[in-house]
């Protein structure tokens, strides 16, 4: 791949240097507020077509050099987009308007080439700079939950996961995140941590969500939508600016325990030199404390709802973690071992920290050469099957481009390290095996303990203890947790440190140095062919794993895993721009799966320049993560097995094995013959019948299709309005079946169970796996979005939004259906004027949803509801223009309720703060 990349450079650097030679004229201008005549700073002049620009000063001046005639395209967020015409060196003063530009902005991700949001063939939201510092949120990625579509679950302050369009989850592989083109995701992970590991605000230039499918363009990850995030150019955005921001939350949690701080203290930097080189360095660190999850419902599936409560003495608490661990006693019932809170488990005391460094070169006017490098290292809780904490966790990134007017090639690495992650609930009932004893006041070794701690219990509750009181469960527990070491004792934290560095079943801890390669490449020939757009590209990806055969059978192995796909689209105007046709064909090939090829076909018509229609049909489909594929964990009972087809070889699971329903019909039969006194050969031969052959396919991919129809507008001049109705149809959703397999075959040549495989069924030869395959089942879901922008007098603006969606399971079976996870209705309202006064300027944002069942692997499966709720943010801000700095006074959640947004996950309440903005260019 290296010759690749480097063969690929050395021919695009010798096609361009030609450009170098050209002579350059040097031209010189002022920009102006055409209201005010006052100076413009930070406003960026580029030349049309070429890499060359230039930013304007203090005093609103700026320099270039480049070949005339060209066309100057200048801009700054907030005023209208101008080119102008220039013909030779002369002096060039613009004054800009004042405009609304989100009415009209410039998008690259819906069709990766640059066009109107109006005509964008699909949907498609953007947040600009200038949102992203007006956002009332705590950060910019919180605030994209304001973008219709969109749906936010919060697991952790520093991790918050966003999705589109249903099926959703705590951790999305189905939904992709790109920041300057390079995936977000930490391939052992297999999804993106939220923002844990993306851009701090100071650096962010915009976001663009694309809602629904866009494997079309972009391949599997991005099944249900993509964000793309782009961070500042160091020749637009240069100079210094800083950021720090205090703020405090956990204020009436509930807990006692009292409000707690959080900082967050960033810093960039920009340099351009002669238009040629410019660099950029940024870094930022985040502390503060988690929320709590402190749900301790009792979610028992074995216990009768209406028992169920703080005094069952099975119970099992939604974020206690030890108590899963129960047994039904003879004569006693349902009784679960005494766990432990997350909070004395959990590491609350989270951080995240990013630095980051780039390197631009501008090879010739039209050939410019990218390095960066980013180092993220952070904290956060995760709540998958269990709840993690991604401790002290290292992500590591490097991209080197070379780009062009009309392509780029990238390459990009992500490594990740977690040498410290661990898991919480297995750790709580790992401490809970380090301190039983027998009844002899004997400590017993880790692999006895359950079962000595219940045989104490029963003990004590039947009254063989004399110095306890028989048929009192509470006597009983507390004679059973005779020892129980206690968090904060010198014991406890030993124990705890000590699990969570033991990998594997016999601990806690969580290892992965997992990693992944990546080259891509895009040609637009639109140039070169006049009469059509037309682009190509296509991509090459290689995961490296290791876990250490923690979770992989990757143990002195190197497991690796290829993908490439290859991608091209035509675009076509008819009628002066009436009609905008365009249709996008991608095909994609893992080395483990089928070649899939994801078409997508689109018409925009437009009558005039303010009204658009989009009709579109898109196809989508996801491959399984690297988990889905290489998973193989033997947790005693049953072997979790992925369903890679090289990863099963030799286990013989697929191919010779009864599924766990029938084997539990013949197992059942089969007992109450041998109760009944019937020979054991006899009994066999009676009941083997029962037993049914699996017949699991290998995994494969997801797929989806997908019908739009959207309009978006301007009205006046001053209202935007976008709706959009879609309908989609998936197939062959991922889902786990569990087998038993035999060691001897389970059908003989006639086609008849086998007597001796049913014999090993019953014994020792029985094995246990839970499969990774799809499901035959098909379901739809439907959806309406709508949103309005207008622009009000005196610089209000108001925009609003809402979101329906529904799932129409049809006939399938639930169990075969991910978690659609996703509110019915979800609204948001924002309500702000950046310039109230010349220094003072506000936003607020209110957000609101319906209820629902969450459904999640936490509580397997089990539903637990999230109810409707409301967030109101807000911020006011003051600037300073003397010190090229603006104060802000803000709050999210600002009324303090405390709200879940995945069962299991921690309540979230208001985080209050002020920061203050420096920026050099004071834009």
């Amino acid at each position: 791949m290296k010759r690749t990349l480097l063969l690929m450079f050395s021919i695009l650097c010798v096609l361009f240097m030609q450009n170098a030679k050209a002579q350059s004229t040097q031209l010189s201008g002022r920009i102006t507020d055409n209201g005010t005549q006052k100076p413009l700073s930070g406003v960026s002049v580029s030349v049309k077509g070429k890499n060359t620009g230039a930013i304007t000063n203090g005093d609103g001046l700026f320099e270039l050099k480049t070949n005339v005639p060209a066309t100057l395209v200048i801009s700054l967020i907030g005023y209208a987009r101008q080119e102008v015409e220039v013909a030779s060196a002369q002096a060039i003063n613009v004054n800009l308007v004042p405009a609304a530009e989100e009415l009209n902005q410039v998008v690259v991700s819906a069709s990766r080439v640059e066009e109107s949001i109006l005509r964008s063939p699909v949907s498609i939201e953007k947040m600009d700079s200038r949102a992203v510092q007006q956002t009332p949120s705590a950060n910019y990625f919180d605030g994209l939950v304001n973008m219709k579509s969109l749906d936010m679950v919060t697991s952790s302050l520093t991790y918050k996961q966003i999705n589109t369009r249903g099926f959703n989850s705590t951790g999305n592989s189905r939904f992709l995140q790109l920041v300057d083109g390079v995936d977000n995701q930490p391939s052992g992970l297999g999804f993106a941590m939220g923002n844990l590991f993306g851009p701090h605000d100071i650096d962010v230039e915009s976001a663009e969500l694309i809602p629904g499918a866009a494997s079309a363009l972009y391949g599997p990850i991005a099944f249900n939508g993509m964000l793309n995030t782009r961070t500042k150019n160091p020749y637009e955005y240069q100079g210094l600016s800083a950021q720090t921001k205090f703020g405090v939350n956990h204020i009436g949690d509930g807990t006692g325990m009292g409000a707690k701080p959080m900082y967050d203290l960033a810093v960039r930097y920009a340099k351009a030199f002669n238009n040629k080189f410019a660099f950029k360095a940024a870094a930022s660190y985040l502390k503060g404390t988690d929320w709590y999850a402190n749900d301790y419902t009792d979610i028992d599936p074995n216990t009768p709802a209406a028992n169920r409560g703080p005094i069952n003495p099975g119970r099992n608490a939604l974020n206690i973690y030890g108590d899963e661990v129960a047994q039904t006693i003879p004569s006693i019932g349902r009784v679960s071992r005494t766990g432990y809170e997350e909070k004395d488990l959990a590491t609350y005391g989270v951080y995240s920290l990013k630095l980051l460094g780039a390197l631009h070169y501008r090879i010739t006017d039209r050939l410019e050469a990218i390095y960066q490098g980013n180092f993220n290292q952070g904290t956060a809780q995760y709540t998958g099957s269990n709840r993690f904490v991604i401790n002290d966790f290292k992500f590591i990134q490097h991209r080197l481009e070379l780009r062009g007017s009309n392509f780029y090639v990238r390459a990009y690495s992500n490594q990740e390290r977690s040498t410290n992650s661990y898991n919480t609930r297995a750790l709580g009932q790992h401490i809970n095996r380090t301190w039983v004893k027998d009844l002899a006041g004997n400590t017993v070794s880790p692999d006895k303990a359950d079962a000595t701690w219940f045989e104490r219990y029963t003990a004590a509750y039947n009254g063989a203890i004399a110095s306890v009181g028989s048929k009192d469960h509470s006597l009983a527990r507390t004679f059973a947790d005779q020892g129980r070491i206690l968090p904060g004792s010198s014991e406890y934290e030993s124990a705890k440190d000590r699990l969570i560095q033991t990998r594997g079943l016999s601990g806690a801890g969580i290892l992965s140095e997992c990693s992944l390669r990546h080259v891509e490449g895009m040609y637009d020939f639109s140039s070169a062919l006049k009469f059509i757009n037309f682009q190509i590209g296509g991509n090459y990806r290689k995961y490296y794993l290791n876990t250490g055969g923690t979770l992989f059978d990757d143990k002195d192995k190197n497991l690796t895993n290829e993908e490439y796909g290859v991608f091209a689209q035509a675009s076509k105007s008819f009628w002066k721009d009436v009609l905008k046709l365009t249709v996008s064909g991608r095909y994609d090939k893992n080395e483990n799966f089928d070649g899939r090829f994801t078409p997508r076909a689109s018409a925009v018509i437009s009558p005039n320049e303010n009204h658009h229609f989009r009709v579109s049909y898109q196809t989508g489909f996801r491959n399984p993560t690297i988990g889905d594929q290489y998973i193989k964990l033997n947790v005693g009972p049953i072997i979790i097995l992925g369903g890679a087809p090289v990863n099963s070889a030799g286990l013989n699971a697929y191919e010779n094995s009864v599924t766990i329903a029938s084997f539990g019909a013949f197992a059942s039969a089969f007992g109450s013959d041998m109760a009944k006194g019937t020979p054991f050969p006899q009994a066999i031969a009676n009941n083997k019948d029962k037993l049914v052959k699996s017949n699991v396919p290998y995994i494969k991919s997801e797929k989806v299709k997908s019908y739009e129809i959207g309009y978006k507008g301007i009205i006046a001049k001053k209202l935007l309005f976008d709706v959009n109705y879609y309908y989609s149809q998936y197939t062959d959703f991922m889902i786990n079946t569990v087998v038993a397999r035999a060691k001897s075959d389970i059908l003989l040549p006639d086609g008849k169970v086998n007597p001796a495989a049913a014999a090993e069924l019953l014994g020792a030869d029985r094995q246990l796996f839970q499969l990774y395959t799809n499901a035959a089942d098909k379901v739809s879901i439907q959806g309406v979005s709508a949103g309005l922008t207008y622009s009000l007098p005196k610089n209000y603006k108001i925009s609003a939004n809402t979101t329906w969606i529904d799932f129409n399971i049809g006939d399938a079976d639930q169990n075969n259906i991910p978690a659609f996870n996703t509110p019915e209705w979800k609204t948001n309202l924002i309500l702000g004027n950046s310039k109230l006064t010349e220094k003072i300027g506000f936003n607020v944002a209110w957000h609101w949803q319906s209820s629902f069942d969450w459904y999640g692997t936490f509580t397997e499966n089990a539903p637990g509801k999230v109810k409707s709720y409301n967030l109101l943010d807000a911020q006011i801000s003051y600037r300073i223009p003397s010190l090229k700095t603006i104060v802000k006074l803000g709050a999210a959640n600002l009324t303090n309720q405390y709200i879940v947004q995945a069962y299991g996950s921690p309540a979230v309440g208001g985080l209050y703060y002020v920061s203050l903005n420096f920026d050099q260019l004071f834009r």
